[in-house]
């Protein structure tokens, strides 16, 4: 008498008789499920790509910092120095604590944007316009973002961004062609 295998009656193979019936539903649902998964990485590629050709940063990551350099130059350019010197601290409440801004005071900070003797441009800024950032220093962001703008007609001007504080800075460790 032949006994029974317990493992051999759990294994079951699969043929062509006992295939399960096919779902048309579930193959769709697969299929759209791989072309939107490769339709992703694909943009994906595009926009870090593009953001990187373009000069703002790899998917496009320096968009902030530029949009915060055009405030701080749209203040200078409005003569709204306070409203400068805070984004230029980043520091909306400097107000609150000057004594913490000791070692570069606003009204210095005003002749250094606006004296012709200081001015990075010799005059106080009337125009501007962003144009293209690149990230410097370490890490796969870098430490400081450096935004080069184009003001009063001409003049390349490259503000520094420090990631670590929000602050920016003046001069730049370096300056970038385009």
């Amino acid at each position: 008498m032949e006994h029974a295998n317990p493992a051999k009656e759990s294994f079951c193979t699969m043929t062509l008789l006992n295939a399960p019936a096919y779902d048309e539903r579930r193959a769709k649902l697969v299929r759209l499920s791989l072309i939107g998964a490769v339709a992703f990485v694909i943009l994906l590629l595009v926009l870090a790509l593009a953001g990187f050709v373009t000069g703002h940063g790899w998917l496009f990551s320096n968009l902030p910092v530029e949009h915060k350099v055009d405030r701080f130059l749209t203040a200078l350019q409005q003569k709204d120095y306070d409203t400068a010197y805070a984004i230029y601290q980043n520091d909306k409440d400097w107000k609150q604590h000057p004594d913490k801004y000791k070692s570069y005071p606003e009204d210095r900070f005003i002749d250094d944007w606006t004296d012709p003797r200081y001015s990075p441009i010799g005059k106080p800024i009337t125009t501007h316009h962003v144009d293209k950032s690149v990230t410097d220093g370490s890490g796969p962001f870098g430490t400081t973002v450096i935004v080069g703008s184009t003001v009063d007609g001409g003049k390349r001007l490259f503000i520094p961004y420090q990631r670590s504080d929000g602050t920016l800075t003046y001069p730049a460790p370096h300056v970038f062609e385009y």
